[in-house]
């Protein structure tokens, strides 16, 4: 999936996604990341099953107004008790797929809202030849 990076208001966003990667202001990342405008982190999760509520409660300090969750190539749904701190502190959650999340996250962070994507990478499959 090819995005077009808007640069006038100097934030972080997603120019590209792919199979094991995403591409942040043309910068590749082979590692699931959390991205907010003002920063880019890597996130040590590989897949859905790995996300606790210990790390999802570790946002809230963060305090974005809501959390885009992209769960890999599928849109999956992890357990409720897993964000419930989110929920608790008012800020709003989003799960979908991370290609959706991505695009949600370049949308609403182009209309300077305060938005953390939590965005599973999953590892690049590859065919034996």
């Amino acid at each position: 999936m090819k995005l077009h990076l808007n640069t006038a208001h100097g934030i972080h966003l997603i120019t590209a996604r792919g199979p094991g990667f995403i591409e942040v202001n043309r910068t590749r990342y082979m590692t699931s990341l959390l991205l907010m405008a003002d920063s880019v982190q890597p996130w040590a999760i590989s897949d859905l099953a790995s996300l606790t509520r210990e790390s999802v409660a570790e946002w809230v300090a963060l305090r974005p107004e809501l959390v885009l969750i992209g769960t890999g190539e599928q849109h999956r749904f992890p357990a409720p008790e897993r964000y419930r701190d989110l929920l608790e502190a008012g800020i709003g959650v989003e799960i979908m797929s991370t290609d959706a999340a991505c695009r949600t996250y370049n949308f609403l962070a182009g209309e300077d809202r305060r938005v953390l994507a939590a965005l599973i990478v999953e590892p690049e499959k590859r065919t034996p030849k």
